[in-house]
């Protein structure tokens, strides 16, 4: 199975077909951080703050005080391309899998068209995949890591520890540490700075923690003696909380990490950001064709992301660079 006549999608079949599916409206909740799509370049955050004493003793005249605070946090955008390459085998199977999956196929009657749709789903899949990976594992310092194109939430983080010291809420731990997920979830929540705590009310508050620490809690709270946590071994729960703040699993095992092994982070899921833009780069393209000389189905992408902490103070939390022993001894 193979696509003879190259497709290069224009600006509109870009995004639609490839980035809002993944990155805008109920997928991008579910990415659980706020994402910009095509900001124009160079991509900057506005960011307000209004003077909290804003009511007066009614008098004659503009009694107001000083204007809004503001100021901008521009997103360092780094050009990327991605490529990939099927034989003709390995994607006849991929590609034969996913039409006979669909209920409006006619297996008899197989139009270039389902073969498009199916090898556009094949490649906006993976495309997401590897923004994922690399917006919270990302390092374009690391040689050794899979995930060099640009800087990652927990990079970032590492940064603002490294570059404020113990003025940021953030612990580094170097060394193993044997310790229980409740206690990491309450260290994020005691160490936090007030005006992080004081965002609770608003309903943007999440731990995005490691899988290691998720399915730790998961355990620990299969381990309560009560009926409901019976049921919800049996029955599975759809998510996982803390004291009324939703508990976000970042599957880090899915990747080779490199460094942080575990980690578990406090904040407002507006305070991480991820850019994307495809529409201001000169080389943006998004091609597939095949290859007759190598007999393979051959895809590529070039767009630009990025990612930024708006407020390096509305973080808290815990990033192990060694292993973690957890218990579920009482902390």
């Amino acid at each position: 199975m193979i696509i003879e006549n190259a497709k290069t999608y224009n600006v509109t079949d870009v995004e639609n077909l490839f980035f809002r599916p993944s990155f805008c409206g109920k997928a991008a909740e579910e990415f659980g951080i706020r994402i910009l799509y095509n900001m124009p370049l160079p991509t900057k955050v506005p960011l307000f703050k209004h003077n909290n004493n804003l009511l007066k003793s009614f008098a004659s005249g503009w009694q107001g005080g000083s204007a809004a605070t503001k100021s901008q946090k521009e997103i360092a955008m780094t050009k990327l391309k991605a490529e990939s390459a099927y034989s003709a085998e390995d994607y006849f199977s991929t590609i034969y899998e996913m039409i006979t999956n669909s209920a409006e196929v006619n297996l008899g009657d197989l139009t270039g068209t389902d073969l498009e749709k199916a090898e556009t789903e094949l490649f906006r899949r993976a495309i997401a995949e590897n923004i994922y990976a690399c917006t919270w594992f990302g390092d374009h310092n690391e040689e050794i890591s899979d995930y060099n194109t640009y800087d990652g939430f927990l990079r970032r983080a590492i940064d603002i520890k490294e570059n404020n010291g113990d003025s940021i809420a953030i612990n580094i731990f170097e060394s193993e540490v044997e310790t229980t997920p409740e206690a990491i979830l309450r260290s994020a929540w005691t160490n936090a700075k007030d005006e992080l705590r004081a965002l609770a009310s608003e309903g943007n508050l999440v731990y995005f923690v490691s899988s290691d620490i998720y399915d730790a809690y998961q355990f620990l709270l299969d381990q309560q003696n009560s009926s409901s946590a019976f049921a919800d071994t049996t029955n599975g729960r759809p998510s996982l909380s803390y004291h009324g703040i939703p508990i976000v699993e970042v599957p880090s095992q899915k990747y080779e990490l490199y460094r942080a092994q575990s980690f578990c982070i406090l904040t407002d899921r507006r305070n991480f950001v991820l850019a994307l833009n495809t529409v201001d780069s000169p080389e943006k393209e998004i091609k597939m064709w095949y290859n007759p000389d190598e007999m393979e189905n051959r895809q590529r992408v070039v767009f630009l992301a990025g990612t930024t902490i708006l407020d390096d103070e509305l973080i808290s939390g815990s990033i192990y660079d060694a292993p973690v022993t957890l218990t579920n001894d009482v902390a």
